[in-house]
């Protein structure tokens, strides 16, 4: 079945578990990213969530660990996958549990928010790949549950979301106590300055392989912006779901935790079924409120930042921008929520007098012009008279110009050891197997 893709390079009991999966044919980064890995290269890969890229990463570190068996030494596992939120581990560990059920290959998946009972009674039978988020992670390795000396692969997921979450120091510290002879795969949904210091500290003499994060996504969303004054957004949303029944299921994004609780409120007056998830949310609120969106059972998810990468949700209807996000590439991570493997969706941004410029900026970012819907009943002209946007929109020029792509790019530093940091120890003694 897999004659002449790369799937065909893996184990049995792998392609076996691809064919349950119904995998026919590697995506894009599958393609690019296996055969290098499997090789045993390090990797820089610049793809979204949603392109495959765990299946990329995946599926040769399980090779890895199937081919070369060794015996298992409790706590020391030999593949670490560092996620930066809860949800994104879980997703990664629900498709290690997919890919793996063909091999006697245990595995665990740590964060916070929920007891750590479990996630030590999983490392405890011998898990070989560990996904984690880093704040358990250092708790697992201050308790002396978990060392990192035996690791042979370890994989960066979201770096750029990692760092805009503050966990810069945290990787720094994970990745003083991982072996220097290792196989580091690094993904990232963009490529700032920031994020390629961090990269070049990370690989060595890697391959890069780029998916497009942007562009694919976002031509097979339908994009449109409704001018409407602020105080008129919630009942603006309220028309939109009344008259969309169609919609079965709508992520709406608000900037803070407060604004997500207070629309589920508005929503739920009006019998719309909806759930709000975001970091004040315990690890089973977030998970029953993802199970029921995922099975149909809640209409709307109110979602702040946190779910606008990591979460795969399929069959997302509509994306709403109740607010504009605060961070450019934020919107398209947000209106990446529909529109996957392959299917199209439509994405709606409230859009007040002030969010005007991040309009435009949001623009510059995809080189497009998002047209204004006026066809719905808070349409704001004042809004509009401000944001100076007429029916043809914003011209395409400069940014959509070649001379004006890829300015940032700068050459990377070399390779920058660790070593002579002084580093925490965790609180760990020297452990002899």
């Amino acid at each position: 079945m897999f004659e002449g893709n790369v799937f065909g390079r893996l184990d049995q009991k792998l392609q076996q578990a691809v064919r349950d999966a119904g995998y026919e044919k590697p995506t894009p980064i599958q393609a690019e990213a296996i055969p290098y890995l499997l090789d045993g290269r390090d990797l820089i890969g610049i793809a979204q969530t949603g392109t495959g890229k765990t299946a990329a990463f995946m599926l040769p570190i399980l090779n890895q660990l199937i081919k070369i068996r060794r015996p298992r030494h409790i706590g020391h596992p030999r593949a670490l996958v560092l996620s930066p939120t809860r949800e994104l581990a879980a997703q990664t560990a629900e498709n290690v549990k997919k890919y793996s059920k063909q091999a006697n290959l245990p595995f665990a998946c740590v964060f916070g928010g929920v007891s750590q009972f479990g996630q030590v009674k999983d490392i405890k039978k011998g898990a070989e790949t560990l996904i984690a988020c880093p704040g358990r992670l250092i708790d697992l390795m201050t308790q002396g549950i978990i060392y990192l000396d035996q690791v042979e692969c370890f994989v960066l997921d979201e770096a750029d979301r990692m760092l805009d979450m503050g966990f810069l120091p945290d990787i720094k510290r994970i990745i003083s106590k991982l072996p220097k002879a290792r196989q580091s795969l690094f993904f990232s949904a963009t490529m700032s300055p920031a994020i390629a210091k961090l990269a070049g500290e990370l690989v060595t003499d890697p391959v890069k392989i780029e998916i497009s994060p942007e562009t694919p996504t976002v031509e097979k969303i339908n994009q449109k912006a409704m001018l409407v004054d602020k105080p008129c957004k919630d009942s603006l949303l309220i028309h939109l779901l009344k008259t969309h029944p169609e919609w079965t299921k709508v992520i709406v994004f608000t900037k803070m935790r407060h604004g997500a609780d207070r629309v589920v409120k508005k929503l739920h007056r009006e019998n719309i079924a909806a759930l709000a998830i975001h970091s004040d949310k315990t690890q089973n609120q977030r998970t029953r409120a993802l199970d029921g969106f995922r099975k149909g059972e809640v209409r709307v998810l109110v979602a702040t930042d946190i779910a606008s990468r990591g979460i795969d949700v399929p069959d997302v209807s509509c994306v709403v921008n109740l607010e504009l996000p605060l961070e450019t590439e934020s919107y398209v991570h947000r209106i990446g929520r529909t529109a996957r493997a392959g299917e199209s969706g439509a994405a709606i941004s409230f859009v007040t007098s002030e969010e005007r410029t991040q309009l435009k900026a949001f623009e510059r970012l995809i080189k497009k012009t998002i047209p204004i819907d006026r066809d719905q009943p808070y349409h704001s002209t004042t809004v509009e008279t401000k944001t100076g946007k007429q029916n043809e929109g914003l011209p395409q020029a400069p940014w959509v110009h070649p001379a004006n792509r890829n300015k940032s790019n700068k050459k990377r530093h070399g390779h920058t050891s660790f070593q002579g940091r002084r580093q925490p120890d965790f609180g760990q003694k020297r452990h002899h197997d």
